[in-house]
């Protein structure tokens, strides 16, 4: 008979602020990330998870994995549970309006229709927010039987962007769906499971993505919208401003970028004017294109 394999104990108060202080170091020159002192325990609880996971018993010797891992694959994991996702269909949805009534229609101008609308939606979470830009096109922007459009998902999670290119989502991610748009792109596969339809969903490419990695950023380029909205908070300063810069080189001169509503780019950057349109405010790349300096 095999060996059974012997469950290792975790002892949660070997995890020190000490220890906290190393692991937030190095999550932060990875990601940017920057966890403050009162995410102690939900940093804790989750380390001693994936201890758990790898039958490792001393944080030091969990740390030394993580730093000594090349590929990055366990911190990958461990990002995975630290990053919140939080998120439902049509969320801020006077973003959208402020879209497809005020921001397009300028973007349109002058355009040749053969040129397509390119948008990004970082991070895109489990799909709500890329999904919810394309039903909001779909259904209300006339526009699209002319001209092409490309949406593009970016999250450094890995778990959800997997669950992002499935397509299924609760009840509760749904619930703000309006009942006819839900029959109409929506295959339902239970009480609480919505798939939306396979066109949409192949429509949309997610790309695993760190925003202050120049090495991942430098891929995005021409785009004309963003979306970026409750990203930056959990940034420090030196952080935020190297996620400005990706989005500012990603953007077209006169390109829109959308924040959340607890978020201002006046506070992190001076590559942006702010431009107060009637459904909201969003932040535009100038259309000169020299950099200014921040």
């Amino acid at each position: 008979m095999s060996q059974l394999s012997r469950r290792v104990e975790v002892d949660p108060s070997s995890f020190t602020h000490t220890h906290f202080v190393r692991l937030r170091t190095l999550i932060y020159q990875r990601t940017g990330i920057y966890f403050e002192d009162v995410k102690f325990d939900f940093v804790q609880k989750r380390v001693m998870s994936r201890m758990q996971a790898m039958e490792v018993a001393g944080f030091s010797t969990y740390f030394a994995r993580l730093r000594l891992d090349t590929k990055g694959l366990e911190l990958q994991e461990l990002i995975n549970l630290l990053t919140v996702n939080e998120t439902y269909f049509y969320r801020e949805d006077y973003q959208f309006d402020c879209m497809v009534n005020s921001v397009l229609p300028e973007l349109m101008k002058g355009r040749d229709k053969r040129d397509p609308i390119r948008i990004w939606s970082a991070p895109c979470s489990t799909g709500e927010e890329p999904y919810s830009i394309a039903l909001t096109l779909l259904e209300r922007w006339p526009a699209l039987n002319d001209i092409d459009v490309e949406i593009t998902g970016s999250d450094i999670d890995t778990g959800v962007l997997e669950r992002a290119k499935r397509g299924v989502f609760s009840a509760r991610s749904v619930q703000y769906v309006p009942p006819k748009i839900l029959k109409r792109h929506f295959n339902t596969l239970g009480q609480d499971a919505f798939q939306i339809s396979d066109e949409i969903r192949q429509a949309i490419e997610f790309r695993h993505t760190n925003v202050v990695n120049t090495e991942d950023t430098k891929r995005f380029r021409d785009y004309d919208i963003i979306f970026c909205r409750n990203m930056l908070i959990y940034f420090d300063d030196a952080s935020r401003r190297l996620a400005a810069d990706a989005f500012y080189d990603a953007l077209r001169p006169g390109g829109f970028i959308f924040l959340g509503h607890s978020e201002s780019m006046g506070r992190i950057s001076s590559l942006f004017q702010p431009r107060r349109f009637p459904e909201c405010i969003a932040y535009q790349r100038p259309l000169l294109k020299s950099r200014r300096s921040t």
